[in-house]
């Protein structure tokens, strides 16, 4: 089943159930997969959705941590609800264990050797785990076998 389809089902449950935290978060990201189709002007693919989805999930990360270091628990806690909801709708994530093999992988097939490798490392690396890791973990990662 699709993202869309998938986000559609989960709207209709959350309307009967009358959860209206729920139902906000789903209309906010199915609005940004329609805005990216109308900009694209085309449907989106599985793999557009996923890169709009993770995005999402990117702003809200980055807004927590912001809320976090002002001390506005209020609305770090309100994020923290929408991230939950939002990682159901990610494919599942790499463990470290995993995500370790493949940046070690990724090293040996590029030929990198030290950090000024990072950008081919990084451009390898990407399209191979889009959506099943963060960036951020992913360069902290690259960044301790280049050193």
């Amino acid at each position: 089943m699709s993202l869309s389809n998938r986000l559609a089902d989960d709207m209709k449950q959350a309307m009967k159930n009358k959860d209206k935290f729920k139902l906000s978060v789903i209309r906010m990201v199915r609005s940004s997969l329609q805005n990216e189709s109308i900009k694209l002007g085309s449907e989106l693919s599985e793999e557009a959705e996923l890169t709009v989805l993770t995005r999402e999930v990117k702003q809200r990360k980055d807004s927590l941590h912001e809320f976090e270091s002002a001390g506005r628990d209020d609305l770090a806690e309100k994020l923290r609800e929408e991230l939950l909801i939002l990682e159901e709708y990610l494919p599942e994530q790499l463990s470290d264990e995993e995500l370790e093999a493949i940046v070690k992988e990724t090293i040996t097939q590029v030929g990198a050797s030290s950090k000024a490798d990072m950008g081919k490392v990084m451009g390898a690396i990407m399209p191979k785990v889009k959506g099943k890791a963060d960036g951020s973990q992913i360069n902290r990662l690259v960044q301790q076998h280049l050193s």
